[in-house]
């Protein structure tokens, strides 16, 4: 008998279906309450990001054995919020002054974001000839290094395969989210661009004001249509107080905790039993492209950090092929530059998506995609 049946009235119903038959509110607490457990196992095991690992691992593992877990979009925006608050609240006027003088290198990574997404999408459309639907689009956009809603948006209004396309982002944010840390963490790399944020305690009244202005600030960009309001709204509204010397409080630590653990479950419910059977051969280029980005995003941080300055490590996590939530939050933990890589995600996520679809259009004309 497995061990879930112990717990079920039916001894014969398998925990998939023992859990389908609950409420939405209840599988989302049993969620939460299995994310929150594996957060605490690896915080005790002593693992990089414990809070947004542990809960994305057993998530990921629940849904693919065909547990109905239950994510929430409020959840995800509050971690959101709760991720760009606190790295909002690293730009004082000296560290803005620092990121200003790097200028010339974010831009030159903008300039890799967008030069390495069309080679990986040039990639997959040659490894992948042959299979059904696919086109420049699809491949185009899988390979673009954006966020994966904006460029599933973006495909689904050029013709593209939204499923091949989704299922390609979601590899490769996993590869990097989980491979970068560790690796990091094997390497002793902590500690070497420490950045302090500018509020250091926290302060009642303050912290409510500082909820409520970054709160309007983000659902001003929802309202406007931005891509991910909830980590730019309350990150623009903390890092103009910041950088004014406005300082109302600092966030406490549960937040941010809570803030990856509710970010970690969102990425974790995004794999189903359907995605392992969605196009084996799609879904191996794709890891394997994304293992030869994170090789190609190694080399130019090191020739990149030489010219800033930087550690290598800090210029890695800015011109890694992770979302912005994801490298934030692993520059943050590990105290590796955490304005500077802001900045690069930042920059090219916003030209990301707006030069994605353009540059598409212009390279289709010429017949550069095939």
């Amino acid at each position: 008998m497995h061990a879930f049946d112990v717990v079920s009235s039916t001894p014969h119903l398998s925990p998939a279906r023992h859990l389908s038959s609950w409420p939405r509110p209840a599988r989302l607490a049993f969620t939460l309450g299995l994310a929150l457990l594996a957060g605490w196992c690896c915080e005790r095991i002593h693992t990089p990001l414990p809070w947004m690992l542990g809960p994305l691992l057993a998530t990921a593992a629940g849904c693919m054995a065909g547990w109905p877990l239950q994510s929430s979009r409020t959840l995800r925006n509050a971690g959101h919020w709760a991720i760009g608050t606190a790295l909002g609240l690293y730009f004082t006027p000296q560290v803005v002054g620092v990121v200003v003088r790097h200028a010339g290198g974010i831009l030159a990574g903008i300039a890799w974001a967008l030069s390495l997404g069309l080679a990986f999408g040039l990639l997959l459309a040659r490894l992948n000839r042959g299979t059904p639907g696919l086109d420049a689009a699809t491949t185009y956009f899988a390979g673009a290094v954006g966020g994966a809603s904006e460029m599933a948006l973006l495909a689904e209004r050029h013709g593209g395969r939204v499923d091949l396309v989704a299922s390609a982002h979601s590899v490769r944010i996993l590869l990097v989210v989980l491979l970068i840390p560790f690796g990091f963490q094997a390497l002793g790399l902590r500690g070497l661009d420490p950045f302090v944020p500018g509020p250091a305690q926290v302060h009642g009244a303050g912290l409510v004001l500082l909820i409520a202005l970054t709160c309007v600030g983000s659902l001003l960009l929802q309202h406007l249509g931005k891509p991910t309001p909830w980590v730019l709204g309350s990150l623009a509204v903390a890092a103009t107080l910041t950088a004014s010397g406005i300082e109302l409080s600092a966030l406490p630590a549960w937040m941010t905790h809570l803030g990856q653990v509710f970010i970690g479950v969102a990425l974790g419910t995004r794999f189903t039993p359907a995605f392992l059977r969605t196009a084996p051969r799609w879904l191996a280029t794709v890891a394997a492209g994304t293992l030869a980005m994170i090789a190609l995003c190694a080399g130019f941080a090191w020739v990149l950090a030489r010219g800033m300055g930087l550690h290598p490590a800090t210029v890695l996590l800015g011109t890694s092929p992770g979302g912005i939530a994801e490298m934030c939050i692993t520059a943050k933990v590990l105290q590796l530059g955490v304005p500077i890589v802001t900045a690069f995600h930042v920059t090219r996520m916003a030209a990301v998506v707006l030069l994605a679809g353009p540059l598409f259009g212009w390279l289709q004309r010429r017949g550069w995609l095939g």
